[in-house]
């Protein structure tokens, strides 16, 4: 399988990975929007799940990952149920981590063991400590928030392609993790990041749609219209589960609307992110 990326170009995978890409749990993430309830409002801000998936398993495998790192780069969100982060809200995760308590269960219940026995891997791979290109924790960079930064600035149109480009050609690794090349670089993507959290993430708005639909998904399940594995199906599955309840479909459209928007502004607004900062190891 041939599989192409704007950020990182065209590559020609192994058919464990390619096996992997079709299965029914990597494919689901093409309806599971990245940025959760935000594309309610800001329709063109639309990538999925399974777009960032690919860019951080090839960005893996650009920056010397092996295949069993790869394997697990594609794999570390399948377990995101619908509007990604949105259940954190609804069930008060306030780590955001409800994806990463149940991957074991979700990997487990699927397709996905049997494609890794078959190529003589075990589900064990998928969370090694030493997959230290895939995942570090703040303020360091790893391939999973490199992929969703560069992502997230260039779909709401915070950097251009050649930007994004210039940024990964200045990625290098040193003692088996990521760093820039130089200082520059370095204060560039922790201004972007610091960027993209206020504009972005922090947008009115955009907090606006994440939280009036964790409300609602909430009303949903105490009203028995919604129970929580409906969550397990991706975005358009729950969507027409809402739209059957007239009560519940009222208020999705006030969403879309923006309707009482400026009350929960001068309220609510800011309540939800916390600030992240990002300090890039410069490879010396």
């Amino acid at each position: 399988m041939m599989v192409s990326d704007i950020f990182y170009g065209n590559f020609e995978l192994e058919d464990i990975l390619s096996e992997l890409i079709s299965s029914k749990p990597v494919q689901r993430l093409k309806n599971v929007h990245q940025g959760g309830a935000i594309f309610l409002v800001s329709p063109h801000i639309d990538h999925s799940r399974y777009e960032h998936s690919i860019g951080v398993m090839l960005l893996v495998r650009k920056l010397g990952g092996s295949l069993e790192e790869q394997i697990a780069a594609l794999l570390h969100d399948v377990s995101h149920t619908a509007f990604s982060h949105v259940i954190d809200y609804v069930l008060h995760h306030k780590g955001e981590d409800y994806h990463e308590q149940i991957f074991e269960t979700v990997i487990g219940k699927s397709t996905i063991p049997n494609i890794l026995a078959k190529y003589g891997f075990s589900t064990s791979l998928l969370e090694d400590p030493k997959h230290t290109l895939l995942e570090m924790p703040l303020p360091e960079l790893c391939a999973d928030r490199i992929d969703y930064t560069i992502r997230d600035l260039y779909h709401f149109g915070l950097i251009d392609i050649v930007e994004a480009h210039n940024f990964i050609s200045e990625l290098g690794v040193q003692d088996g993790k990521i760093g820039v090349q130089s200082e520059e670089v370095a204060s560039w993507i922790s201004s972007k990041y610091l960027q993209l959290n206020n504009a972005y993430f922090r947008k009115p708005e955009h907090i606006f749609a994440n939280t009036k639909l964790a409300e609602l998904i909430a009303i949903g399940l105490e009203k028995g219209i919604l129970v929580l594995s409906d969550l397990w199906q991706d975005d358009p599955a729950v969507l027409s589960i809402i739209k059957t309840d007239p009560a519940l479909n009222s208020e999705l459209e006030k969403i879309e609307n923006l309707e009482g928007f400026e009350s929960f502004s001068k309220t609510q607004s800011g309540k939800i992110f916390k600030e992240r900062i990002l300090k890039p190891m410069v490879i010396t």
